[in-house]
């Protein structure tokens, strides 16, 4: 690191969790951000500020006017064009330092896989039930952890799942193989308040940052539960659950 990224960083690198060694795991980091909405919006920017030296940006969807109410990487001027290209102009404006690439189409089967592998980590900021089945999937099929959030009305969750732990559950440990008919509302369906996802967006990239630098306990084997309309936060245990096809099958194998 240089003086320039010393001082941009210094008030992290202060934290003896993280320290210089911290720092440098972090601008050596590779990170995949499936969804460029309300909860990728606060991830990217907290992962660019902080210093993760590549962010893979993967959304086929353009800006439109009823996002900018909650997906503050966005702007006015933004409308009409790929999200991932308004995130990355966003991204360079705010760290210079951090090396962006734009996927700008649906990730699915190889390309999901392909964007998988070049990466040390996974943050799901996706908004359909699809999207985090197939994610959850290739994670565990390459070993890769994933830093999964969502939120809807006043609700919101978290958790990390993580295969290079023998005893983490994975995402369909916790919601099977199906879809049901919460799972599968949407916002536009269904309302979503905008400090809401920031929020939880936020709580995903601190999650992210504590597994890259490695330090703290993260969120594997947990599962946080945030109801905004109370403004209380409630944790429930997740096991593994013997009979999943996707985790339990991989570490037998």
């Amino acid at each position: 690191m240089d003086d320039e990224s010393l001082l941009r960083y210094s008030r992290q690198i202060l934290l003896p969790q993280i320290d210089i060694a911290g720092q440098q795991r972090l601008l050596n980091s590779r990170v995949l951000i499936v969804g460029l909405g309300g909860l990728g919006a606060p991830v990217a920017l907290y992962l660019a500020a902080a210093g993760v030296g590549t962010l893979l940006l993967a959304d086929h969807d353009r800006v439109d006017l009823t996002n900018l109410q909650r997906q503050i990487i966005h702007h006015s001027a933004s409308l009409g064009q790929l999200k991932v290209d308004s995130a990355a102009e966003r991204l360079h404006a705010l760290n210079p330092e951090v090396q962006v690439r734009r996927l700008p189409t649906a990730l699915a089967e190889d390309s999901l896989q392909a964007a998988i592998a070049e990466v040390d980590l996974v943050l799901d900021c996706s908004d359909n039930f699809a999207t985090r089945q197939a994610v959850n999937a290739a994670c565990f099929a390459l070993g890769k952890p994933l830093v999964s959030g969502a939120a809807i009305r006043l609700e919101g969750q978290l958790s990390v799942f993580d295969p290079r732990d023998d005893v983490s559950p994975c995402y369909q440990c916790l919601y099977g193989a199906g879809e049901g008919d919460d799972v599968a509302l949407s916002c536009s369906e269904a309302g979503v308040l905008g400090p809401l996802v920031g929020l939880v967006g936020s709580l995903q990239a601190l999650e992210a940052l504590k597994l890259l630098a490695g330090f703290g306990t993260p969120l594997v084997g947990r599962l946080l539960l945030v109801d905004a309309l109370d403004s209380r936060f409630r944790e429930m245990r997740v096991r593994r659950d013997p009979a999943c096809a996707c985790c339990t099958a991989r570490a037998a194998s």
